[in-house]
């Protein structure tokens, strides 16, 4: 019953609207049915009752019909506007709504040889379709709201939950920083020296582990830096691909001292090398490019690995993505895109 149709609209919504029309029509053409004489005779009075409730499911249909375009005019395609200018919207639709519906409804009756209002009574078909109008479109704004409201409650939710996941996974790591640097120091002595390589890797790694801890200090950090950091985890991940593992990075100089959010890139790049690059024998590449866009910073992280159908499954992986896309929510209140990338693999977008 929750799942989505179109535009984003479950099952459970579309039998709801239509509960709305069908009760709306029923009570509607029933007060007419009832507020006017009949001829006498059981068959004239079922058969007039019959006219009644083919002419309600008409003429409500004609105006489910109506609502159609001027709901996905107001709900989705003009859904950037703030609030008071869609329902300013409103006041041009309204009219439009009323008077081309009924001059629909009553050519069809009189073509069908149907009953419709006659003369002054007429003006009941200008005046509760507009009722109606107001009463549905006020019940879907305030629907809206609601939805609007659930989801802010949901990543409010959310965010408190990786708050907690990221403080307890702070208070697991808090083993002594400089315990670590000396166990990597001993290592790296104990190594011989015809071992540049693997001194040169626990170097590296002993670096990741002291940004890691500035990081968590740190509000901001340069692209300078945050960059330096994502090339030395690209650094040991292409000690163990060899050549499976290609690197480009494209972000014009002039952007290094832009200030981003630390540990940002790192997540979206661990999660093209193991879920893109490993998953194939030949390999692939990964493509980071940075650039400017007015007063946006867009960043793209691309992979030519396998790629993913199911592009809300990789949140699902492991707490590196989601909490990546929740902090830009939080933030920046950007939103991570997730593409196809041509000829394959997987494209990340978004902007600060």
């Amino acid at each position: 019953m929750d799942k989505k149709v179109v535009w984003g609209i479950s099952v459970k919504e579309i039998l709801m609207v239509l509960g709305l029309y069908a009760v709306s029509a029923f009570f509607y053409h029933l007060t007419v049915w009832l507020s006017i004489p009949h001829k006498a005779g059981v068959d004239s009075t079922l058969l007039s009752l019959k006219a009644f409730i083919d002419g309600g499911g008409l003429q409500y249909s004609i105006l489910l019909v109506f609502t159609i375009p001027i709901w996905w005019l107001i709900f989705i395609r003009l859904k950037h506007l703030s609030l008071w200018k869609r329902l300013l919207l409103h006041a041009l639709f309204l009219p439009i709504f009323i008077y081309t519906a009924r001059i629909l409804y009553y050519y069809i009756c009189e073509a069908l040889g149907w009953f419709h209002l006659q003369e002054t009574a007429q003006i009941w078909d200008l005046y509760i379709p507009a009722l109606f109008y107001l009463i549905q479109f006020g019940i879907y704004h305030t629907y809206e709201h609601y939805k609007e409201n659930q989801k802010k409650l949901k990543l409010e939710g959310e965010l408190k939950q990786a708050a907690l996941k990221s403080e307890l996974a702070a208070i697991k790591a808090q083993l002594n920083p400089h315990f670590l640097y000396n166990v990597f120091n001993t290592i790296n002595a104990s190594v011989p020296a015809k071992q540049e390589k693997t001194r040169q890797m626990i170097a590296t790694l002993s670096d990741l582990f002291r940004y890691q801890l500035k990081a968590s200090k740190k509000e901001l950090v340069t692209l300078e830096e945050e960059l330096d950091f994502v090339k030395k985890y690209l650094k040991l991940e292409k000690a163990r691909f060899e050549e499976r593992l290609n690197v480009e990075i494209n972000v014009p100089t002039e952007l290094l001292k832009e200030e981003i959010p630390p540990m940002l890139l790192q997540p979206l790049v661990e999660n093209s090398v193991k879920h893109g690059i490993s998953n194939t024998l030949k390999g692939g590449t990964i493509t980071i490019s940075i650039f400017k866009d007015g007063e946006k910073l867009k960043f793209e992280i691309a992979d030519t690995g396998i790629g993913v159908k199911d592009k809300e499954s990789i949140f699902e992986k492991g707490v590196g993505l989601t909490n990546t896309r929740l902090r830009l929510l939080k933030m920046y209140e950007s939103h991570m895109e997730v593409l196809d990338n041509t000829p394959q693999g997987l494209k990340i977008r978004f902007a600060l």
